[in-house]
């Protein structure tokens, strides 16, 4: 008899979800979504199972994820809001259902986990010292899932710097960068000039999660990798493969107002929340990705000219210049 291929994702409406949903289906696996809207999820993505409940609720979570050999815990407060409130108890929610289906948790990690001891070059066993509350509560999200694989839930932990991509999420690239459905004028780049920045192009993310999974049964009970992604070795990459999709070398280049966040923070949550990043932009934190090229042979990696023009095409960016041409 074959096993189930089922994989219950959280979070399939934004970014790293949606693309790791996809490429789960690409790979053959049966994809059932927990969604609050299912409906609107549904006719967009019509051929997966959508499922209504939310990721708070581990009743919910657990029903949906009922002969699930694998659980892809994507789902993060959008625009920062509410990590204090929500992060701990959705994982607690994904844990509680891995428990009851046997199933492997899937989660996208970031670098917030580690602070400036551990930069310039992150590993898997890096020191975690974060030097923000984010930080800090994602090295605790990560903790209970290493508890709970030595209690038999299974998990997998797969690092990655700042994703971009096709799907509008909680990133910077469409949120600073770019503005989608909008041609670009104007670049607003969050970084220093000359400080490296790692940058995670979600549909190469989601090809190696499918990778890693199509492999699930020779992974530990927990397993942590590092994908290195596109590193821009001094914040200049990302901004000439914008002026290159765009076809104008010349596109003014802004930095963003750090000094005037804090004047909006009172009033904003996500103000508050974005300023905490600052030191991401501030210092080179680059990810080294051995352990995941030992085990799969590669990184899958679409070049950055190709990856830049296909997220701005998808957002938007890119056909708006066209109609005015």
């Amino acid at each position: 008899m074959t096993p189930s291929r089922i994989a219950l994702v959280l979070g399939a409406t934004g970014g790293v979800g949606g693309e790791t949903a996809q490429a789960l289906a690409n790979d053959g696996w049966t994809i059932r979504v927990l969604a609050r809207d299912p409906a609107k999820g549904a006719a967009a993505r019509p051929g997966f199972d959508w499922r209504h409940g939310d990721a708070m609720d581990a009743a919910a979570v657990t029903r949906a994820a009922e002969g699930a050999r694998l659980i892809v815990h994507a789902v993060n407060p959008p625009g920062y809001r509410g990590w204090a409130r929500k992060v701990l108890p959705m994982i607690d929610s994904s844990i509680t259902a891995a428990r009851a289906s046997g199933a492997r948790i899937l989660l996208p990690g970031t670098i917030y986990n580690f602070g400036p001891d551990a930069f310039p070059l992150l590993g898997e066993e890096s020191p975690q010292h974060p030097a923000t509350r984010k930080g800090a509560i994602r090295v605790q999200l990560e903790a209970r899932l290493e508890a709970a694989a030595a209690e038999g839930v299974r998990s997998l932990v797969l690092r990655a710097g700042d994703y971009f991509g096709p799907r509008p999420g909680n990133g910077w690239f469409s949120g600073a960068m770019v503005s989608p459905g909008q041609p670009v004028r104007e670049i607003r780049y969050p970084g220093k000039a000359g400080v490296g920045h790692a940058w995670a192009y979600l549909p190469d993310v989601a090809r190696t999660f499918a990778r890693l999974a199509a492999r699930e049964a020779e992974l530990g009970p927990f397993a942590r990798f590092h994908f290195a992604g596109h590193w821009d070795h001094d914040g200049r990459q990302m901004i000439e493969a914008i002026r290159r999709a765009m076809g104008d070398p010349d596109i003014r280049v802004s930095g963003l107002p750090w000094s005037l966040l804090p004047l909006m923070a009172p009033f904003n949550e996500t103000m508050r929340e974005l300023i905490e990043m600052k030191g991401f932009w501030r210092a080179p934190a680059a990810l080294d990705n051995a352990r995941l090229v030992h085990f799969l042979g590669e990184e899958p990696h679409t070049p950055l000219n190709r990856a830049v023009r296909d997220s701005m095409a998808a957002l938007g960016c890119l056909e708006r210049v066209a109609e005015a041409a």
